[in-house]
C-alpha cells in the first residue's frame, strides 16, 4: 500500500494578464491517495494516518514562475523542534518501508526567488500493534510455598500501539467480564511503560488454573488485524532461578578458551535462556549452547560484562553476571625522582632518591612488582624502602626508595612486573644510578626551527631536540591552544627522537605547536618546553570563481577579481588571459583589486581568466563573457493548453517568459524543435516581427499536427542579431482536454479509456466504474442499471456504480472532472461571475436506489464543495437528461457522488456530460432545476437569474 498526498500550492495574488513570472503563494493539501484515515487537525493542516511497513510517498505540486524548486524538511513532531534536513530537493518524498520513528511533521518549501517561499507542512502518523507480551506476577509478601498456591495472582498484559489499543482478556475461547466474576479484577495499573492491562485473580480457585489469552486491537486502523499471547497457568507455575558455574569476576590469560555455564535450576514453564555482553555484542568467536557459552582463544578485546537472562513470562526474569578479566600488560615505565625535599634535580650524596616503575595492567591490582640492584633482589632495609602501591604516584606504581644515598647504592636497578601464575610474559626494566648517568635534560629546537613553513597538501617535521640529559625522555607534542587537538585526533603526541612528522598539511593546522619532557622514562623534575610556529602556505582565495556575464556588444565590460585570502599575503603575478591568449597590460599595483575594462564586440566574446600566484601558489578567476542571451524559462501553468484536431491529432499551446531580455542584444526570435526519439520532426524560427520580448511576460506558440497519444520532447533557444542563446528542453505529454463548447460533438460519452479526463476521488470508499452492453457482467443484480448508454448502442460507454458486496449502506463514489481555469472576471451583462452550463443524462432503476448528488468544487486558498443537483431514489427505467447554471467564483471541477442504499439493486449510471460557458438554454424536457429527494430545493448561489428563480418556485408549488 501507498499514501499518497498532493500539496497544491494556489496562486492568491492576482497577476496582469500576460505576466508569467509571479511567486508560490500560500499552499493548500488536497488528499489524493489511500491513507488510512485523514481527519483535520486545524485550519491549515490535517493528520495523516499509514501503516508500518507501507510506502509513504509526498507531492508537492507547486505553481510559479520561473518553476519553483521544492525542498522538503521535517520535525519530530511539533514547530519548535529543530529542523532535521532531509536530502530531498524535488517535488515527491518518497519513504519505503516507513518506521513508526518517521511520523512527524514534514515540511514541503517552494521558492523561485519571487516574493515571499511558500511553505506547508503535513502530519504523518504512523500506525502499528506490535505481538503483546504477558507476564505473570505474585506478590512478595503472599509467598509462602509453591509459587501460585496462593491466593492472589496477576497477569499482567504490555502492549506497544499507535493508536492505542483495547484489550480482550479470556479464560480458554471465553471472553472473562469483570462484572459476571466475583474472583476477577481487570485494571490499568499507573506509570507503566506502553499500554497495560493487568487481571487479577482473586482467592485462587481450581477453574484458575487454565488457559489465558490477551487480545489486543486498533479495530482494524489500516487494516492491522488484532494479535494475542496466550499462557497456560497451572499449580506448578514457579519463576526462573539460574546458578553460576564461574566466579562472578572471572580472570584469565589470553588465548585461553571460556566456558560459561548458567544453569537452570527451576522456573516453569521451561525458561529461556540468553547471553548478551555489555559494552558492545559478543564476540564473533562466541558460542551458545543451550544455556553455555563458550568463548575461544580469548583477548583482550573480549572482556566485559557478560549477562546471563532466564525468561519464562513468570515474575521477574532471574540475571547473573559474570565480569571476564583477560589479562594483559604493556608500556613498562620508569621514573627517577631526586630529593624533593630539597628542589634538587641530580643525584648528590646525602641526599634521597626515588625510582619509580609502573606497567598498564589488566587487572592493574593483580600486578607483581619485583625490585633488584646489580641482578640481586631487593629487600626492605632501613635504606631501601619498597612501596608496593607507592600514594605520591599514579595507581599500581611501585617505588624504591634510597635513604641518605651512599657511594654502595650507585648501581644498576631492575623492575619487573609480573602476573604470578601467569603464561603472560613479564616485562623488565633497567635504571643504571650513577652521577655521571643521570643528568637533567636540557631541551632546544634547532636554528631555523622556530617557524616551520608548508605548503597545503605537503608534510611538515617539526623538532625539538633533547640536547643534553640521561636519561633521555620522550618528547610530548599538543597544541598551545587547549581547545585544539593534534591533528591525529588525540591531546598530546609522544615522540621518542622529538621529531613530529605531519602528512597532508591543511589550513587548520596552522598554528603553535608545544613539545615538552615527559616525565616518565627520565628524571622527574621541572618539564623543559618549547614552541614551533607552524605557518601553512596556500595560493589565493579568489572571488569569483567562476561568474557568467552578459552585455551587448559595443558597450564596456569591468571583471574584477576578489582576493579574500592569500598566504603568504604578498602576490608574485597577475595576469589575464582570453580564450587561453595572454592580454597585454600595465604591471598591476599589489594592493589594487584585479580588474580588465574593455568594450564587448562580437570578435571578442569568450572566455576570460584571471591567473593570481603568491609563493605557494596560482589560483584563477574565470569568466564567461558573451552578448549571447540569457535562456528561455517555460511557464508550465498554462490553462488547457491541448487542442484536439482532425485525424487523431493535436496541438499543444507553448508559453515561456525571457530572463532578463535587456541584459544583451534585441532578440529577434527564437529556435525551436520538436524531437521525439531524438528525432527532429520540427526545426523551425520562431519570427517576433519586430516586438521585443519583455521581461516576465508570457509568450506563446502553438505546436500543431502532434500524434494522439504521443509525447515530445520540445528545445528552444533566443536568438539576436549576432548569436543564438542556449536551448533549453521540456517534455510536453498528452492529457484528454476538458474543453466543452456549445456543439454535441465535444459531449464526453466515456468512449475513450482516458474518460475526459476525469478521475476517481481516492478520499471516498469506492470507484465509479467504465462499461458497455459488451463488457456486462452476465451475472449482474437484475432490475437495476442501464441496458446500454443513453444512445441505445452496445458498443457505446457510460459510468455507473456497483451497488452489490461488497458495498454496504452510505459508501460513497466520486467522479472528478478536471479543472477548469476561470479566466474572465465579469459575466454578461456586467454580472460578477461567469455562468456556466453543467449537462448530462443519468439512469436510476431500482428499488434500493440511493442518492445522485452533482458537487460544485472551487478551489482558492482552501477548496469548496456545495450540493448543486441531487436526486434520490428510483426514477424509471429511462435515461433521463439534467442540467443546471453554475457560477464558480474561481477555478472549480464538477464532481458526481453515488451513494448506495439499503440493498444491491441500486445501480445508478451518468452518460453525455458536457460542461460549456454560458446559461443553459431551457426547454421543456426537463425541469431544469436542483431536485433533491423528488421535490425542487433552492440554490440561490447557483440561479443564473430572477427569472429562473421564479421558475423553480413555479414548478416547487405546482
Amino acid at each position: 500500500m501507498e499514501l499518497f498526498w498532493i500539496l497544491l500550492f494556489s496562486i492568491v495574488q492576482p497577476y496582469a494578464q500576460g505576466q508569467g513570472v509571479y511567486a508560490p503563494a500560500n499552499a493548500q493539501i488536497i488528499h489524493s491517495g489511500a491513507a488510512c484515515n485523514v481527519k483535520d487537525d486545524n485550519i491549515s493542516e490535517r493528520i495523516y494516518t499509514i501503516k508500518e511497513g507501507d510506502t509513504l510517498v509526498l507531492q508537492c505540486i507547486v505553481k510559479g514562475h520561473p518553476r519553483p524548486p521544492v525542498r522538503w524538511t521535517k520535525t519530530a513532531g511539533s514547530a519548535s523542534d529543530k529542523f532535521m534536513e532531509t536530502s530531498i530537493y524535488n517535488e515527491t518524498l518518497r519513504i519505503e518501508r516507513i518506521l513508526r520513528v518517521q511520523g512527524g511533521r514534514y515540511y514541503c518549501k517552494a521558492d523561485n526567488g519571487v516574493g515571499v517561499a511558500a511553505i506547508k507542512s503535513i502530519r504523518v502518523d504512523v500506525q502499528y500493534l506490535d505481538t503483546p507480551v504477558l507476564t505473570v506476577h505474585q506478590t512478595i509478601s503472599d509467598v509462602r510455598g509453591s509459587y501460585y498456591q496462593e491466593k492472589t495472582v496477576f497477569l499482567r498484559c504490555t502492549v506497544n500501539s499507535n493508536p492505542p489499543a483495547r484489550f480482550i482478556w479470556k479464560r480458554g475461547n471465553t471472553p472473562i467480564e469483570q462484572s459476571k466474576d466475583n474472583g476477577v479484577d481487570i485494571y490499568e495499573p499507573l506509570y507503566t511503560q506502553g499500554e497495560t492491562k493487568v487481571l487479577k485473580l482473586k482467592n485462587l480457585r481450581l477453574k484458575d488454573f487454565a488457559n489465558y489469552t490477551c487480545q489486543v486491537s486498533v479495530r482494524n486502523v489500516c487494516n492491522i488485524e488484532d494479535k494475542s499471547v496466550t499462557f497456560r497457568l497451572t499449580n506448578g507455575t514457579t519463576a526462573p532461578a539460574l546458578r553460576l558455574s564461574v566466579n562472578e569476576t572471572l580472570v584469565v590469560d589470553p588465548g585461553r578458551d571460556v566456558t560459561m555455564n548458567c544453569e537452570v535450576i527451576s522456573g516453569f514453564p521451561r525458561p529461556t535462556v540468553t547471553w548478551s555482553r555489555y559494552p558492545g555484542a559478543l564476540p564473533l568467536s562466541a558460542q551458545v549452547r543451550g544455556s553455555a557459552l563458550v568463548l575461544r582463544a580469548v583477548t583482550p578485546a573480549d572482556a566485559g560484562f557478560y549477562n546471563c537472562t532466564a525468561v519464562n513470562n513468570v515474575g521477574n526474569p532471574a540475571r547473573r553476571n559474570v565480569n571476564l578479566v583477560v589479562r594483559s600488560m604493556s608500556n613498562l615505565t620508569f621514573q627517577i625522582t631526586p630529593d624533593s625535599n630539597k628542589d634538587s634535580e641530580s643525584i648528590q650524596m646525602g641526599r634521597d632518591l626515588k625510582l619509580s616503575c609502573h606497567v598498564d595492567a589488566t587487572p592493574q591490582d593483580k600486578v607483581n612488582y619485583t625490585w633488584y640492584k646489580n641482578g640481586a633482589a631487593v629487600f626492605n632495609t632501613e635504606t631501601l624502602i619498597l612501596l608496593r602501591s607507592d600514594p605520591d604516584m599514579a595507581p599500581g606504581t611501585s617505588s624504591l626508595e634510597i635513604v641518605d644515598m651512599k657511594f654502595r647504592d650507585l648501581a644498576t636497578y631492575s623492575c619487573v612486573a609480573s602476573f604470578p601464575g601467569s603464561r603472560v610474559q613479564e616485562l623488565r626494566v633497567d635504571v643504571n644510578v650513577t652521577q655521571s648517568s643521570v643528568i637533567p635534560p636540557v631541551l632546544v629546537v634547532p636554528p631555523g626551527g622556530q617557524v616551520v613553513s608548508a605548503r597545503e597538501g605537503g608534510s611538515a617535521e617539526l623538532v625539538c631536540l633533547v640536547a643534553d640529559g640521561k636519561p633521555r625522555p620522550p618528547i610530548l607534542w599538543s597544541r598551545v591552544d587547549k581547545d585544539q587537538l593534534m591533528p591525529s585526533g588525540q591531546a598530546v603526541v609522544e615522540t621518542r627522537d622529538g621529531r613530529l612528522r605531519l602528512a597532508n598539511i591543511s589550513r587548520d593546522m596552522m598554528g603553535p605547536y608545544r613539545c615538552q619532557t615527559a616525565p616518565y622514562n627520565g628524571l622527574n623534575i621541572k618539564r623543559r618546553e618549547a614552541q614551533v610556529q607552524l605557518n601553512v602556505q596556500y595560493p589565493p582565495m579568489l572571488d569569483p570563481v567562476f561568474q557568467d556575464v552578459r552585455s551587448r556588444n559595443y558597450q564596456f565590460v569591468t571583471l574584477r577579481c576578489g582576493v579574500l585570502r592569500s598566504s603568504p599575503p604578498r602576490l608574485t603575478n597577475v595576469r589575464w588571459y582570453r580564450n587561453g591568449e595572454l592580454v597585454r597590460m600595465p604591471p598591476l599595483d599589489p594592493k589594487d583589486v584585479p580588474e580588465y575594462k574593455f568594450k564587448l564586440e562580437p570578435s571578442n566574446n569568450g572566455s576570460y581568466e584571471c591567473r593570481v600566484s603568491n609563493a605557494a601558489g596560482t589560483s584563477a578567476c574565470t569568466f564567461d563573457v558573451s552578448a549571447r542571451p540569457y535562456d528561455a524559462e517555460f511557464y508550465f501553468d498554462t490553462p488547457n493548453p491541448i487542442r484536439i484536431l482532425k485525424g487523431n491529432n493535436y496541438s499543444f499551446n507553448l508559453q515561456w517568459t525571457q530572463r532578463d531580455p535587456e541584459a544583451t542584444d534585441r532578440i529577434i526570435g527564437y529556435w525551436i524543435n520538436v524531437r521525439k526519439n531524438k528525432q527532429n520532426l520540427l526545426s523551425k524560427q520562431i519570427d517576433l516581427k519586430g516586438v521585443e520580448p519583455v521581461k516576465g511576460v508570457l509568450q506563446s506558440y502553438a505546436i500543431a499536427d502532434l500524434r494522439i497519444p504521443l509525447s515530445y520532447e520540445v528545445r528552444l533557444a533566443p536568438i539576436t542579431t549576432y548569436s543564438i542563446g542556449d536551448y533549453v528542453s521540456r517534455t510536453i505529454q498528452y492529457s484528454e482536454p476538458y474543453t466543452y463548447p456549445r456543439s454535441s460533438d465535444h459531449v464526453c460519452g466515456f468512449e475513450d479509456e482516458r474518460i475526459c479526463g476525469f478521475s476517481q476521488d481516492r478520499t471516498d470508499m469506492f470507484d465509479w466504474t467504465r462499461q458497455n452492453r459488451l463488457t456486462q457482467n452476465p451475472k449482474r443484480s437484475p432490475n437495476t442499471g442501464p441496458e446500454t448508454d443513453r444512445s441505445g448502442t452496445k458498443e457505446g460507454y457510460y459510468m455507473y456504480i456497483e451497488a452489490s458486496r461488497p458495498r454496504a449502506p452510505g459508501d460513497k463514489a466520486r467522479l472528478l472532472s478536471p479543472l477548469f481555469n476561470v479566466t474572465s472576471v465579469k459575466g454578461p451583462k456586467g454580472s460578477g461571475r461567469v455562468p456556466y452550463c453543467v449537462s448530462f443524462y443519468y439512469h436510476m432503476k431500482g428499488k434500493h436506489i440511493g442518492t445522485l448528488n452533482v458537487l460544485l468544487r472551487v478551489r482558492s486558498i482552501a477548496y469548496v464543495d456545495s450540493v448543486a443537483w441531487s436526486k434520490s431514489s428510483h426514477q424509471g427505467p429511462d435515461w433521463k437528461k439534467a442540467l443546471f447554471d453554475i457560477s464558480p467564483s474561481g477555478p472549480f471541477q464538477i464532481m458526481f457522488e453515488g451513494i448506495r442504499d439499503v440493498g444491491y439493486e441500486g445501480d445508478i449510471a451518468i452518460d453525455d456530460v458536457s460542461i460549456t460557458k454560458g446559461k443553459c438554454k431551457q426547454d421543456n424536457s426537463v425541469a431544469n432545476s436542483v431536485l433533491i429527494g423528488g421535490s425542487a430545493k433552492l440554490h440561490p448561489q447557483l440561479l443564473g437569474s430572477w427569472t429562473t428563480f421564479a421558475l423553480l418556485c413555479f414548478l416547487h408549488y405546482r
